[in-house]
């Protein structure tokens, strides 16, 4: 009676989300890829826009008899690549992560030692999905703001240094750039929740090779479509969640040429009204119920 009686006063101690948030902690200790990869992607970006500074005063002749218009978007473009950089980067690691999340403690045999924890599957799975769905996105909006920031500043400084300062300092709306990012970064995470729910699933399921069971797969009905129909609905499918999020989230993308640049246009109505977006919650919620269920069914790889 007195062992039951401590158990159930440690049980009621334990408020019911520290077992998530454990869950949580553990996968940003033992995955430290998560936040390395996108700090050495931002090393790299600001390697090259230091570099980039050091030859800008050559171009200088060109840059003065270029419109203002267009002066304004080269100051602009340094910027984007390094965004696109870093996202590029953690939405690779965002992939092999999903992929090898449920795998890697069947395979190394971990998994023995945290079912013996006071720890869910279900917990365990959503602090897994938390990562590429609530963690990354963080991350990632952190890195390039501070990316970009420290670009501002190499800016000033590259100015102050070299003249004519106004051809090496322009109007920069870092503000208005972090809005587009963050509302850009939601929507785009919102839209790829069921691919990220297929991985694990596939992490969850594969006793070999799970980035071939995940890949492979819808790569064979594609081809096998076209060859027998000689149609693509599939590979428009596939193709329509990977990309259509920010078709939907925005009137306009970015859009440069050597003249201008137009900044997008949010459209927020269109992309929470679309079914598209409620279709693939749905399927992302039971995707994350079967990878829950295996967890609690499979055995170590």
């Amino acid at each position: 009676m007195s062992t039951q009686a401590d158990n159930h006063a440690s049980s009621a101690g334990v408020a019911p989300t520290q077992p998530y948030l454990w869950s949580l902690r553990r996968e940003m200790w033992e995955s430290r890829s998560l936040w390395i990869a996108p700090l050495a992607a931002a090393g790299f970006v600001l390697f090259g826009f230091a570099i980039s500074l050091a030859r800008r005063p050559h171009l200088a002749g060109r840059i003065s008899q270029m419109p203002a218009s267009a002066r304004d978007a080269m100051h602009l473009i340094p910027y984007g690549i390094a965004m696109a950089a870093i996202l590029v980067t953690v939405a690779v690691v965002s992939v092999f992560y999903c992929v090898g999340a449920l795998y890697n403690e069947r395979r190394d045999r971990s998994i023995l030692f945290w079912k013996s924890m006071p720890v869910s599957d279900a917990t365990t799975v959503l602090a897994k999905a938390s990562v590429p769905l609530l963690v990354l996105p963080l991350i990632v909006f952190c890195v390039i703001c501070a990316t970009q920031l420290v670009m501002l500043l190499l800016s000033s400084a590259a100015a102050l240094a070299t003249p004519p300062g106004e051809l090496l300092w322009g109007p920069v709306p870092l503000l208005r750039i972090w809005a587009l990012l963050a509302y850009g970064l939601v929507t785009l995470t919102l839209w790829l929740a069921p691919i990220y729910g297929w991985l694990l699933v596939i992490s969850a399921w594969a006793r070999r090779g799970p980035f071939l069971w995940a890949v492979l797969p819808p790569f064979a009905i594609a081809v096998v479509e076209k060859l027998a129909f000689d149609t693509s609905y599939f590979a428009d499918f596939v193709k329509y969640r990977i990309h259509g999020g920010l078709e939907q989230a925005f009137v306009s993308l970015p859009h440069h040429d050597h003249n201008s640049f137009e900044w997008p246009v949010p459209d927020p109505a269109k992309y929470f009204s679309t079914p598209g977006l409620w279709a693939g919650l749905l399927a992302a919620a039971a995707l994350l119920a079967v990878a829950i269920w295996l967890r609690r069914r499979r055995e170590p790889a």
